[in-house]
């Protein structure tokens, strides 16, 4: 089982980018479906990006496509999330998600489920 840790989070202005990084430990990250995740205070978990483990197919939620691009490298077991066009309503809390026998990306869409990062904070202001 992998473990995961998110950096890049921080404070930005509407308009602004940032990249956030997901390092994982274990040498089977390149079998993971990996994904990113949000939470903003008073709301539930919410789905934001996947791709499958081959780096070959990606999902997005409509609140982020083409703004957000997901990428990963598998020889540095790491997945990224580009955020550009920041807004306001991306201030969140962003979660890194690893699972096994994904086939289908959709399946990701749940924010439930696999394994958990400690969550980085993004905060995006006026």
């Amino acid at each position: 089982q992998v473990q995961l840790v998110e950096s890049g989070g921080g404070l930005v202005h509407t308009g602004g980018s940032l990249r956030l990084s997901c390092a994982a430990s274990g040498r089977t990250f390149s079998v993971y479906a990996m994904g990113w995740y949000r939470q903003a205070p008073g709301k539930e978990r919410e789905f934001v990006a996947a791709i499958i483990w081959s780096g070959d197919s990606t999902l997005y939620s409509d609140s982020v496509k083409g703004r957000f691009t997901i990428s990963r490298d598998n020889a540095k077991n790491t997945v990224y999330l580009q955020m550009d066009s920041l807004k306001l309503e991306d201030t969140a809390v962003y979660y890194c998600n690893a699972r096994l026998g994904i086939t289908t990306l959709q399946t990701m869409v749940r924010a439930w489920g696999g394994v958990w990062g400690q969550g980085t904070q993004v905060t995006v202001s006026a």
